[in-house]
This record gives structure tokens, C-alpha cells and sequence, in this order.
């Protein structure tokens, strides 16, 4: 099969990873150093249309894969099937679940999903009325901005003045660009996290391997929000029953929702799940693979995992993908700085792995036949094992490979 994969991060690598690891021909656009090793790569930028379609055109694909989220906001899987290319990823109309949380909000609220009380706002004197309204009630609160923000835009506040501050941030200074124009302020759960991601063939579905994810930026879980610090697979405390339990009451009962819309939906499902009170409770929705979860999550999959996605993109039954034994653990090295402003162009040396270790980048370019650091996360260093205490050691030791001025990482991954 010919695969056409368009972005250029680090779950991009890992996804060209595996369709090279299956066998298929894969073509990428716009790549970056690591996807040169295992795709063909169109140097495209990945909002560029008219190029991306000249490139699918010429690599004749028998399936194209859309990687991140901006496009597919965009309508960039529309543009694709009207020429005629299966794709996996939604459409615009569905994309929407992850490109306005207020609209993800009021689509969980109609299909009796559970979640956290929420409000949405444009206006900050009416969203710091609620906050104070929340706090004298005895509850905290999440300041979310509604836009698509890299996994950046989830604000929590520990006051009142917290919440203020970040609301006035959004709605104000404008932080989050367009993204953060609404905003939505929602009751702050207390629980254990955990993400699901669930291949979706209009109303049937396959849920993959579960990750936890890291998002903070410090060990302990401290510091500010990113667009994830590491995962690993799987997770012990996540029973069989309970995914079973967020597939009826989370994933199912949204996708009905939006068939009541007229919308299909052909691709990923990532459910952000937290569990309070052993019941699964759904933070939000995104519609494309986690990153870092995918990292971890193709690595316990076994081959077919490209012909379900295409069964997906014709709307077809899923055929059932193998699970392997075994544990996974992928950690970020990020630049210091990282989320906010940081260097780049730092040169990076990647020493000799061990099996079952790869380096699946991200922020890397080359230049002058140097490869340097080109954004805040570098570099996802996945390892499996024998079982989880096997892949966090590999992990490390990977981890421990690779070098560059001001490099970042959480230690606690898998722990």
C-alpha cells in the first residue's frame, strides 16, 4: 500500500515508523530529519493546499493520513476525498469537536456525556463573575481557551485571582491568538488521567492500547501545561471494563450525536478521560492521534494497523489489529525554555541505542548537513520491554544518548 502522511512531528514519525515497519511505501510532507529515514518526503508546508494536493497527485497514495489538527480544522481531509483520495481524519464539520472546546462542550452536554460543569465566554467581566461565583461555592476551575492551542491553552487555577489573571490573558492580551477569542471556564475534577484513542469507521469503532500522558512540564506534575512530556503503555490501573465504560458513555454517545448532524466521522477519537469515583469523566475530545501517546501506543501494535486506518477512510469494518505483549515508555526531551520562548538551532548528537529503542523526532532540522533543534519539543525516545520497569529503564538509557545545549526532560515517566 502507498501511504501519504501529512505533518512533520514527532507522532507523524512514529505513524511513518510503523507504516515502514508494515512494509508500505510511505510519502510525507512536510517531514523532518527522522521521517527522511522511512518515507519519501515532499518539503511542503503543511498548510500549503495546492502543493500538498500536487504532491498527493504525484505519489498517487492509496491512503492519506492527516496528522495534526490545524488542518483538519481547516477542512484539509474535505479537499483530499473531493479529489477523490481516501483519507483518514474527519472532516471540517466534525473536526470541530477539537477546534471549539465550547462547541465540544455544548455536543457532550446534549448527548448526556459526563463531564465537568462548564460556561462559555467572550466577555471577561461575565466569565470573572462566574469564577467568583465558583470559588464562593467551594470549587476551583480550569480556564480553557475554546481554539486549538498545541495543547498549550488549559490554564489551572488555584484562586480566584489565578483564573482572573488567565482569563484576562485570553480574553485580553489576546495570548492565544484567535484561539483564545472564547473561552471556556469549567469546574477543576480531581482524578486520575488517562487517553483513549478509538479508530472510527462512522458509527463503528476499535479502541487502541491506553497511554498515560504527562502534560506538565516538571516531575510531580508541576509547572505549566505542553502538548505532553511523555507516555507510557499500558496502564495497569485502566481495567478492560472501564474502557469498555468510556467507549459506551463517552464515544459512542458522540458520535450518535453527530450522525443526528448529518456528520460522519472517519478517523481517530482521543477521548482525554479522567476517572473520579471509578467513573470515567471526558475532559475533551481531539481529532487526531495524541502526541506523545502515539509514540508509545504503534509500538504495541502489531501489523494491520495501516489497513484499519484505511477501512476507516472508506468507511468500511474495522478488521481487528494484534496487540503485543509487553510495555512501552516514550519520554520528550524538550529546550529549555519549553513551553514558552526558547532557542533554537542548538546541534544535537544521538548516540547508539539500544534495541527496542527509537528516536522519533520532532522539533530537529538539518542544516548544513548539522542537525540542530528547530522547536520546543526536540526529540520522543520510546523504548519497549518486557514490562514497564524494562521500557523506563531503556527509555532512559536512551534518553541518556542524546545531547544538546539546554536539553529538558521529566524523570518520573512510567512511574
Amino acid at each position: 500500500m502507498k501511504i501519504f502522511v501529512i505533518g512533520g512531528g514527532g507522532r507523524e514519525h512514529a505513524l511513518c515508523w510503523k507504516f515502514d515497519q508494515e512494509g508500505h511505501e510511505v510519502f510525507c510532507a512536510p517531514g523532518n530529519p527522522g521521517i527522511h529515514e522511512v518515507a519519501h518526503v515532499f518539503p511542503v508546508a503543511v498548510n500549503d493546499r495546492k502543493a500538498l494536493l500536487d504532491a498527493a497527485n504525484q505519489a498517487q497514495p492509496d491512503l492519506i493520513v492527516i496528522g495534526p489538527e490545524d488542518p483538519l480544522i481547516a477542512g484539509m481531509g474535505d479537499m483530499f476525498r473531493e479529489h477523490g483520495f481516501a483519507v483518514f481524519g474527519p472532516d471540517q464539520s466534525a473536526a470541530r469537536l477539537e477546534g471549539s472546546k465550547s462547541f465540544s462542550k455544548d455536543m457532550m452536554k446534549r448527548a448526556g456525556i459526563p463531564t465537568a460543569r462548564y460556561q462559555s465566554f467572550s466577555d471577561p467581566g461575565a466569565a470573572k463573575e462566574y469564577v467568583s461565583a465558583e470559588y464562593g461555592a467551594g470549587r476551583s476551575v480550569v480556564v480553557k481557551a475554546s481554539g486549538a492551542a498545541l495543547g498549550k491553552g488549559v490554564i489551572l487555577c488555584d484562586s480566584a485571582e489565578d483564573a482572573n489573571v488567565a482569563i484576562d490573558g485570553m480574553l485580553v492580551g489576546m495570548e492565544f491568538g484567535e484561539a483564545g477569542r472564547t473561552i471556556v471556564v469549567e469546574e477543576r475534577l480531581t482524578g486520575q488521567e488517562f487517553s483513549l484513542l478509538t479508530l472510527v469507521s462512522g458509527q463503528e469503532i476499535l479502541s487502541l492500547p491506553v497511554a498515560q500522558d504527562y502534560k506538565r512540564i516538571g516531575d510531580g506534575d508541576t509547572g505549566l501545561n505542553t502538548g505532553g512530556m511523555g507516555t507510557y503503555s499500558p496502564v495497569d490501573w485502566v481495567s478492560d471494563e472501564l474502557v469498555r465504560k468510556a467507549e459506551d458513555e463517552v464515544v459512542r454517545p458522540i458520535l450518535a450525536s453527530l450522525a443526528d448532524l448529518e456528520i460522519e466521522y472517519r478517523g481517530v477519537l482521543f477521548s482525554g478521560l479522567m476517572v473520579v469515583d471509578g467513573e470515567p469523566i471526558c475532559l475533551e475530545y481531539n481529532v487526531r492521534f495524541g502526541d506523545p501517546e502515539t509514540q508509545s501506543v504503534v509500538r504495541r501494535l502489531g501489523d494491520g494497523f495501516a489497513e484499519a486506518l484505511l477501512a476507516c477512510a472508506k468507511a468500511e469494518a474495522i478488521p481487528e489489529v494484534p496487540v503485543l505483549d509487553g510495555a512501552v515508555c516514550t519520554v520528550v526531551v524538550a529546550s529549555e525554555g519549553y513551553p514558552g520562548e526558547y532557542e533554537k538551532g542548538r546541534a544535537i548528537e544521538i548516540g547508539e541505542l539500544l534495541d527496542g529503542v527509537e528516536v522519533f523526532h520532532a522539533g530537529t532540522a538539518i542544516v548544513n548537513d548539522e542537525l540542530l533543534t528547530s522547536g520546543g519539543r526536540v526529540v520522543a525516545v520510546s523504548a519497549t520491554g518486557a514490562d514497564a520497569e524494562e521500557a523506563r529503564a531503556k527509555a532512559y538509557a536512551g534518553v541518556g544518548g542524546v545531547r544538546f545545549q539546554g536539553m529538558v526532560y521529566r524523570k518520573d515517566i512510567g512511574l
